[in-house]
């Protein structure tokens, strides 16, 4: 209650997409499907990791987070999207407010597991003899642990920040979420110190985790190129293609939302790629780690027989 007080604007509306009822019938059918693929797909990921005990390893630790995280990221955004394509209603201040909390805790948590995950496919393959002991549960629980710290850290200063503002109107958000740079431009308040904070929160969760996958990867392929047979080779890029197609995928949209001017096109640009990395993203994630893997086919296979027995 008291955080509604110190703003003049008890709702914003979220403008979202086209108001073509035939467009919208389109959208709604569309954005329904990959929420239920998406749910669906990493509820099975979760599933089969949490039951199988051949996949109690690392890598399948840091995939059944990342599960996580994308179910929560989808189920913070699309639902409010759906509601608005059926009929279109305004968020509340404190509505908007909790959204952009766990959708930036969502986002940034995601940035670092990723970073996280590189780190274990590094010593995977670069240091093989010593990876069950660089990669042992207590290291993974802190790597994990502190991803979703700093995540859940940096969620609550942006969001605690963003309450301080002033909004007096105009309330439209020309977008289909609420998410911090759209925010700030209907503040009536001085936004300088949420600028620096956004500054900050982006080299860190963007630059200097990018920087670290980067370095990563960059001793993972000098590390295959040394390997002699080319099956040994296939081997062992098999075993980070399919992270390295989700980071490539994730970052590229993140690096355009993000760093972007905010003028109108590309605002409206915006939210096409937006919808990427809340929608898309978590419902190929399970596709792309899973469709070509082996052990987690077996997985599924024996999760589905001891249900169906």
């Amino acid at each position: 209650m008291e955080l509604s007080n110190q703003t003049l604007v008890a709702e914003f509306v979220l403008q979202g997409f086209s108001e073509t009822l035939q467009l919208q019938l389109f959208l709604f059918i569309s954005f329904l499907f990959l929420y239920i693929v998406a749910l669906t797909g990493n509820m099975l990921i979760i599933m089969a990791i949490c039951l199988d005990s051949n996949l109690h390893t690392p890598m399948y630790f840091f995939l059944a987070n990342l599960a996580i995280i994308d179910i929560g990221c989808t189920s913070t955004v699309l639902p409010k999207l759906l509601e608005n394509l059926v009929e279109k209603k305004p968020i509340s201040y404190n509505g908007c407010m909790t959204q952009l909390y766990f959708f930036s805790c969502f986002l940034g948590t995601e940035l670092l597991l990723f970073t996280a995950m590189a780190y274990d496919r590094y010593v995977a393959i670069c240091h093989p003899l010593r990876y069950s002991t660089m990669m042992n549960k207590m290291v993974c629980m802190l790597l994990v642990g502190s991803v979703w710290a700093t995540g859940t850290f940096s969620s609550s200063l942006q969001t605690g920040l963003m309450v301080q503002l002033t909004f007096c109107g105009p309330n439209e958000i020309n977008h289909f979420l609420c998410e911090v740079p759209f925010l700030l431009l209907l503040s009536c308040s001085s936004t300088y110190v949420n600028n620096i904070m956004i500054i900050i929160a982006d080299l860190y969760f963007g630059v200097v985790s990018f920087v670290l996958t980067l370095v990563s990867y960059g001793f993972i392929i000098s590390n295959i190129l040394k390997i002699h047979t080319a099956e040994g080779k296939k081997k062992a890029f098999s075993t980070c293609s399919s992270h390295l197609i989700v980071v490539t995928i994730y970052y590229t949209t993140i690096t355009y939302t993000y760093m972007l001017p905010g003028s109108s096109p590309s605002m409206d640009n915006g939210k096409v790629v937006a919808l990427l990395y809340t929608t898309v993203s978590p419902t190929l994630n399970p596709l792309i780690y899973t469709l070509r893997n082996k052990d987690f086919k077996a997985a599924l296979k024996k999760c589905f027989y001891l249900f169906g027995k």
